[in-house]
């Protein structure tokens, strides 16, 4: 019996969603990197991914995450939302679109860039762990125009999906992600030649109007046991008009203030707020911490990401909302709520006024 459950675990690891490990060329690129050191690509400043700050172990938090109450991690009713047709979005007008967690749509100066897409109801290889909440998938690949270019800032499993991947595959033009993460890609069947993977504070140029820079955060990587072959990233997308700036996801450090010094500010930042729990505090940014990343990187507008479609820690599911707002008063940047799938218009020629929506629910 012993002998057939390990056959059918390793079967289970085998799976293509699970992704490849880098080996030959890449792996030879990784090693060489100053981020790689002892076998493993490490952060700026080292920290624990779980800490006792909590008074928690690994396990009992664990434990508790999987069978503790849960009554208060989602919303009881359909998230609110407000569906916008992505292709008919004006190429004159720079717009972001959040799409529920980290995955947002882009148009800048005309181009489609597509961050961190799940369109998936689960997130996680298991279809009992990391569900959707209600109404918060409401967009599928159909719905996307072609991408000019799709960002992967890690391969965790709530934000490169396998199935959402696969079915955007005709449709994607060119790929950016960190060192490391074209592997599963080039595994599931992308030329290499769209896969620019960089190191952390490299510029890739695809085209004369945009530039995407790699940049560091505070985080960990992996998709099952071994962690830390990959790297993890932010991102800058930057046009002739317009500074964006993603965060990734990641605990808070000094690397957002020398963010915001190298570029001189941004027009919009898409901030890490939500799934954070003190026993991994250093690998997740608490509200307060965003308010403040967001004045550190000098953004003009704020939206915040890594909330309202899973439970991925054990706070209220309304509470990363509601704390952010609390601690964005009297910030130099401007906080945006939109629901999933509302529009912000990022040359402030409409107003921006969002609703507290999570309130409503």
């Amino acid at each position: 019996m012993a002998m057939i459950t390990a056959g059918g675990g390793w079967l289970f690891t085998r799976r293509p969603e699970f992704g490849r490990l880098p080996q030959g060329e890449r792996l030879a690129r990784i090693m060489a990197s100053p981020n790689y050191r002892n076998g493993e690509f490490q952060n700026l400043v080292p920290v624990k991914v779980m800490s006792d700050e909590s008074g928690e172990n690994r396990f009992v938090a664990m434990a508790k995450f999987l069978f503790g109450d849960k009554s208060h991690l989602s919303p009881k009713e359909n998230m609110l939302s407000n569906k916008t047709d992505l292709k008919s979005l004006s190429k004159d007008r720079d717009t972001a679109v959040w799409m529920g967690h980290s995955s947002f749509f882009l148009k800048l100066d005309g181009k489609n860039i597509l961050i961190d897409p799940v369109f998936s109801s689960y997130a996680s290889p298991l279809f009992f762990i990391n569900k959707a909440f209600p109404g918060s998938n409401i967009y599928t690949a159909d719905d996307m125009p072609d991408i000019d270019v799709l960002a992967i800032s890690h391969d965790h499993w709530d934000h490169l999906d396998y199935p959402t991947i696969m079915a955007l595959k005709s449709k994607i033009k060119q790929i950016v992600c960190p060192l490391g993460v074209g592997e599963h890609l080039e595994a599931w069947g992308f030329d290499t030649v769209i896969i620019h993977e960089e190191d952390w504070d490299s510029e890739i140029k695809l085209v004369d109007n945009l530039s995407v820079h790699i940049l560091p955060s505070q985080h960990f990587s992996g998709r099952f046991l071994t962690r830390n072959q990959t790297l993890w990233c932010g991102f800058a997308f930057v046009t002739p008009n317009r500074k964006v700036y993603y965060t990734g996801d990641g605990g808070y450090g000094p690397h957002f203030k020398a963010i915001g010094e190298k570029f001189g500010g941004f027009d919009l930042m898409l901030g890490e707020n939500g799934q954070y729990n003190m026993a991994w505090h250093a690998i997740h940014m608490l509200p307060e911490e965003t308010a403040q990343a967001a004045v550190d990187v000098r953004t003009k507008m704020l939206i915040p990401a890594h909330g309202g479609k899973f439970a991925l820690a054990r706070h209220p599911w309304q509470e990363p909302y509601q704390e952010l707002v609390k601690y964005s008063q009297n910030k130099t940047y401007e906080l945006l709520t939109p629901k999933i799938g509302e529009p912000v218009y990022i040359d402030g020629v409409q107003p921006r006024k969002f609703e507290s929506w999570w309130e409503r629910m």
